[in-house]
């Protein structure tokens, strides 16, 4: 099964287990479905623990199942809210009054969360004890984090806050043609996957170029990603994995369509680079079907190598000394008795 299919399918069940699970969207792509799947496919025994500082609880899930508690910030906004309460305690207060069993805690999304608290370290703080209790239940439960690039960010995918982690990154499908057409870099496995990667990972944490992909001339100018059909839109998700069952870490490429996951070659936005694959396998060679040999055998390719090649010294650089060649001509008076003879000496 492939990588995200099974995380999706089965978050707390990988081996060793992944308490923390990040979605990171940007400006260019919303991982917003993947939060909304990873949310309605849980099992009714695991409780949902869901709170929302940017999208209302009704645009994630079905809010009317026993198992999900959904906890509205997003009317709740410092500065403009008198009222307005600092969340942290009523969080924490709902997590450690959670009943035994499998819980999932999860926040849409923390970079708003941080802005709420007008701090990164208190988000952080905040984040660090959730994980803590996360980690000390005694059935496998996840904390489920969404959010955009922010300093947060660098801060969470540190192993000092996890030794394990699942980090998802939506990319927009613009993104994987831009490179496989102009640094003639497809994803794996229509190209080499170590070359993809060193072009892919720096050219993604450039957020600006993501930005002109989509949102320039030639792009779709939304980040909900490639239009699929009528109410189906398509994107790429990148998965990393840290300290799974392989160890290390594990990063692979997929697709994504509507609200469920897929191979990266089933997206239509990508038709191009795997028929372009196919075409140059597909492409004819030219020593067939003719009527002479245009192949050599061994002996006659030892024997081609062994003609010397038709070069002065057969390359090696010339080693003799200079020396200047001068032919008198008839105006010329030499003399070699005397030399001086013009000089009246």
């Amino acid at each position: 099964m492939p990588l995200l299919s099974s995380i999706i399918s089965n978050p707390t069940g990988s081996k060793p287990h992944q308490p923390l699970v990040i979605l990171q969207s940007s400006s260019a792509q919303t991982c917003f479905p993947v939060l909304r799947t990873l949310i309605s496919i849980s099992r009714p025994v695991t409780q949902i623990l869901l709170f929302c500082f940017l999208h209302p609880p009704s645009g994630s899930t079905n809010t009317d199942l026993a198992n999900i508690t959904a906890f509205d910030f997003t009317g709740r906004i410092p500065g403009y809210n008198d009222a307005w309460i600092d969340p942290q305690d009523e969080i924490l207060a709902c997590v450690n009054s959670a009943p035994p069993g499998a819980l999932n805690v999860v926040i849409d999304s923390v970079d708003t969360l941080a802005s709420d608290l007008g701090s990164t370290p208190k988000a952080y703080r905040l984040i660090r004890t959730l994980l803590e209790l996360i980690t000390a239940r005694s059935e496998p439960s996840i904390l489920v984090l969404h959010l955009q690039p922010c300093p947060l960010l660098e801060l969470m995918t540190q192993t000092s806050l996890s030794p394990t982690l699942i980090h998802l990154i939506a990319h927009p499908p613009a993104m994987i043609a831009h490179l496989s057409s102009a640094y003639s870099t497809p994803p794996p496995p229509a190209g080499p996957a170590e070359k993809f990667w060193s072009v892919f990972i720096p050219f993604s944490e450039r957020t600006h170029e993501s930005d002109r992909l989509v949102y320039g001339p030639e792009g779709n100018g939304t980040s909900a990603g490639s239009w699929r059909g009528e109410d189906t839109r398509e994107f790429v998700v990148e998965v990393l994995v840290r300290g799974g069952s392989r160890r290390g870490v594990e990063r692979t490429i997929e697709g994504w369509v509507g609200d469920a996951p897929c191979d990266l070659y089933a997206l239509e936005s990508l038709k191009s680079i795997w028929h372009k694959k196919k075409t140059e396998e597909a492409r004819p060679d030219p020593t067939q079907n003719v009527s002479f040999n245009l192949n050599l055998t061994p002996s006659q390719e030892k024997s081609r190598a062994q003609v010397p090649l038709p070069y002065t010294h057969e390359g090696k650089p010339v080693t003799t000394a200079g020396a200047i060649l001068y032919d008198p001509d008839s105006a010329d008076d030499i003399d070699d008795d005397d030399p001086d003879e013009d000089l009246d000496i």
